[in-house]
């Protein structure tokens, strides 16, 4: 195989890119080049795009998603402490290699290849060539974020460190309706989360599900308004400008979704899902003003029932919220792996890894402990 690194998506034919990619949405052709074609992500804001691609006689035969990064926002894995390590053993931290989605905390694969090719061989020869790719740069390190299973074990088995984190999911469990999750929780939690919704309801609030296709420029000037509303009062600026959501929306179609909310006819809040043929992935949300539990049910609950009505298997709502829990939403390990160019370092790195990956094992075993469900009762398999 030969390799390249492109600084434009572009470069790639969608068709041949998304054989690779699959359904998963962040590595869509379609979405990445919306983050390029809408500047969100360029040199200018430390994004810098460098895919590297291999091709065989017959085309684009395998992917990663790479980026050449001048600083750690919108990784979601954080590393500011290596950084400063570094730099009090005088070496540059940055720049560094990120193989990821940018701003997109969710697992899936990083490492792609055409199917009629095998799968470890095109895997081997993808991290070959992100090490060399660091070592010809003179980079400190290479990091791929938010992996999948079988991306995971071909860094552990090329010796990259693994790191581990933890997040909330929802795992569809054959449930007929929502009803039918709740009967799994303890009386207690089941009366809130019935409560909850009650309270959305009383407000007179409704909702509608529309995907890319069903949404007009005016639509999507609000939904952004809601999304950018969020950021400004936590005192940040959005990652994602209006001209990104106008473009994934009408590209990515039916899997680029908004729960939208409506009082009196009139949008008051939206969460932005994007969706796979068994995965839901919840990503933005804002509302108009403070309503009682309405983020519990636009992010949360309307997500639930979508998934329940589609036989969706799995919801990713995001990072971080513990309130996650009582709401049915499991702990789960998430993982990245990090090749560190300096031994002395990457040797620190790691050890510091293993006291890390204790910490939050125990962590989500703890966490598993507030789970809503009855206990002492069997969960149905996922």
């Amino acid at each position: 195989m030969q390799s390249r690194i492109l600084t434009r998506l572009r470069a790639v034919p969608a068709d041949q890119w998304n054989a690779l990619a699959g359904d998963y949405p962040f590595l869509r052709h379609e979405f990445l080049v919306a983050l390029e074609d809408s500047g969100c992500v360029s040199a200018r804001n430390g994004w810098n795009a460098q895919h590297l691609v291999l091709f065989d006689q017959t085309g684009l035969a395998a992917a990663a998603p790479l980026y050449r990064k001048s600083h750690s926002w919108g990784e979601f894995v954080f590393d500011f402490a290596w950084a400063r390590a570094f730099e009090q053993y005088g070496h540059a931290y940055f720049p560094k290699l990120v193989c990821a989605v940018p701003f997109t905390p969710a697992s899936g694969p990083r490492l792609l290849y055409r199917p009629d090719l095998p799968a470890p061989a095109c895997r081997e020869a993808l991290l070959r060539a992100l090490r060399e790719q660091a070592q010809v740069q003179q980079l400190s390190s290479v990091h791929a974020l938010f992996l999948d299973e079988a991306g995971r074990g071909a860094c552990a088995a090329d010796g990259w460190l693994l790191r581990r984190d933890c997040h909330f999911q929802w795992y569809n469990r054959g449930y007929r309706d929502f009803e039918d999750f709740l009967a799994a929780f303890s009386a207690e939690k089941r009366k809130k989360a019935r409560r909850e919704r009650r309270r959305v309801l009383e407000q007179g609030i409704e909702f509608r599900t529309l995907d890319g296709t069903q949404l007009d420029e005016q639509l999507i000037e609000r939904v952004y308004a809601f999304h950018a509303m969020t950021f400004v009062r936590h005192g940040h600026h959005p990652y994602l400008n209006r001209a990104f959501f106008s473009q994934v929306a009408r590209d990515l179609g039916t899997s680029f979704l908004v729960k939208l909310a409506l009082s009196a006819g009139e949008p008051v809040a939206a969460a932005v899902f994007f969706r796979s043929a068994d995965t839901l992935y919840g990503r933005y949300w804002g509302a108009a003003a403070d309503y009682h539990s309405l983020h519990f049910e636009t992010c949360y609950y309307q997500g639930i029932d979508y998934c329940i009505a589609e036989g969706l298997k799995r919801f990713e709502p995001g990072t971080q919220g513990e309130h996650k829990i009582a709401r049915g939403f499991e702990p789960t390990l998430t993982w990245s792996a990090h090749w560190i160019a300096d031994v002395t370092l990457r040797r620190a790195i790691g050890a510091y890894l293993e006291r890390e990956g204790s910490a939050i094992e125990a962590y989500a075993s703890q966490a598993d402990e507030h789970a809503p469900f009855r206990k002492g009762e069997p969960q149905r398999p996922p």
